[in-house]
């Protein structure tokens, strides 16, 4: 009984909500200024999940050989310059994984020096809120976009969200958006919606968190990225929480 109590603990798991993980590689073609530049985003989407899958334990969140799915490369253009898409392991809040007990341990512990270290403002070892890191005198110039959308089971919901790079001296653009055709929009060079309310969006960040309260189910982060990249590999990393 100790051991089958024990192992319970183990392959159990103390994380409330659910954990969505995957990444966004973007290899820019010579259209672009930046090329041969490349971008990863690398997104963590936290969120309380109504109906979980029956297994959604890992070890490590890597470790998902029964849930990845591979995207083929995609080749697509934006302002008529084209780049190359791979998503790895996307499948669109349809999979999700708890830590186990011993892999929670390690990623508290991990972020506590994090958190002593100022890179992290909350002890969360899933939920990243950064500083707000503005650079300042940038202007406008052209740049790839990205929608990330949220996971939710409401109608409406209230995210918490931080991005960041890799790049000290590369700002980006973000917008809380009502869905996926604000990014159409955008690239049509048209006006496009964005919820407006305060810590909603953010421009000329190099890092920043913010919160995003009663939006719809198809919301996401419309995410700019300025064509100035001066790393070969730049990434940025996007955390979405919803609020519980």
């Amino acid at each position: 009984m100790s051991n089958a109590f024990f192992g319970h603990l183990i392959y159990n798991s103390p994380y409330d909500q659910d954990i969505n993980k995957y990444s966004i590689y973007v290899h820019l073609q010579d259209e672009w200024n930046s090329y041969p530049g490349n971008i990863l985003f690398d997104i963590t989407n936290v969120w309380s999940n109504s109906n979980p899958p029956q297994k959604n334990y890992s070890a490590d969140p890597s470790d998902v050989s029964s849930l990845i799915q591979y995207n083929s490369n995609e080749l697509q253009s934006q302002h008529e310059k084209s780049y190359v898409e791979l998503k790895h392991e996307f499948s669109n809040c349809e999979s999700s994984w708890k830590p186990m007990l011993y892999r929670y341990a390690i990623d508290i512990l991990r972020n506590k020096i994090q958190f002593a270290q100022g890179n992290q403002l909350n002890d969360d070892p899933y939920i990243s809120i950064l500083p707000n890191t503005p650079l300042e005198n940038q202007i406008e110039t052209a740049s790839y976009a990205q929608f990330i959308p949220l996971c939710t089971s409401q109608e409406y919901t209230s995210y918490e969200y931080s991005v960041s790079t890799n790049d000290q001296n590369l700002w980006f653009h973000v917008y809380f958006v009502p869905s996926k055709e604000q990014l159409d929009s955008y690239l049509n060079s048209e006006n496009f919606d964005y919820y407006l309310d305060e810590g909603c969006s953010a421009n000329f960040y190099q890092s920043f968190s913010g919160v995003c309260e009663n939006v719809g189910k198809d919301s996401g982060l419309l995410v700019i990225i300025p064509d100035i990249l001066n790393q070969s590999l730049t990434k940025v990393k996007v955390n979405l929480h919803e609020k519980i």
